[in-house]
């Protein structure tokens, strides 16, 4: 009986190294495929509808299809199908920020500051192992409270308080990062496909609302 358990532990970190190997590459190509999709969307200008529209599809696949897709090869294909409506999304907003005299500046300190937030934070949270399940209920609930911001500052149109809902969803997408590569490296999280996706969107929104910040506070024009 003592004997197993070495080998059932030894079992569970190969699982566990098997699903974050999975996670890692699916993730690489998501975002590559998002950046072409980015690509392709500056080079057609399709307006800021299509990109609506983009995200309103994007969410239905989150929400309708990933679920009973995500245990078989089909999930793959909706993460990149999710995945490819959000970066062809992209577009029109970075059309805008590139018209900008700095605009090529602030795009790419955005994709920087973004991969160095992701990097860092994933490195932390595989180098020290610590559980930061704790985070799940706050990141849930403040990520409501800034949907429900930005809600109502459709209305309001308050710059500062936009400043200050893309402060906070940098700082809860950046928790999530911590939560979800904590579930994976302690076994919670088991599906890769699931766990790509929440890193996309982690990073995702990170970059997004970086950008805005850094078009507001470092745009020339």
């Amino acid at each position: 009986m003592y004997n197993d358990q070495p080998t059932i532990a030894r079992a569970g970190a190969l699982e566990t190294n098997k699903v974050l190997r999975q996670t890692y590459i699916l993730l690489s190509m998501t975002l590559v495929f998002s950046g072409i999709m980015a690509a392709v969307s500056m080079a057609v200008q399709p307006g800021h509808m299509a990109s609506l529209m983009c995200s309103i599809g994007a969410i239905a696949l989150i929400w309708f299809v990933l679920p009973r897709t995500a245990n078989s090869g089909a999930g793959v294909a909706v993460v990149f199908a999710m995945t490819g409506l959000l970066g062809f999304g992209l577009g029109p907003m970075l059309n805008n920020y590139l018209a900008l005299s700095n605009g090529g500046q602030i795009v790419s300190t955005a994709m920087g500051g973004t991969g160095v937030i992701f990097l860092g934070l994933s490195g932390y949270a595989l180098t020290t192992r610590k559980d930061f399940s704790f985070l799940g209920g706050f990141l849930v609930v403040g990520f409501l409270v800034a949907i429900g911001a930005s809600l109502l500052n459709i209305f309001l149109q308050i710059p500062a308080l936009q400043l200050t809902i893309s402060a906070a969803v940098i700082l809860i997408m950046s928790g999530f990062i911590l939560y979800d590569t904590s579930r994976i490296i302690r076994g919670g999280e088991t599906n890769y496909i699931m766990a790509t996706v929440g890193l996309y969107l982690s990073i995702y929104n990170i970059f997004v609302h970086l950008l805005m910040l850094l078009g507001v506070l470092g745009g020339d024009d």
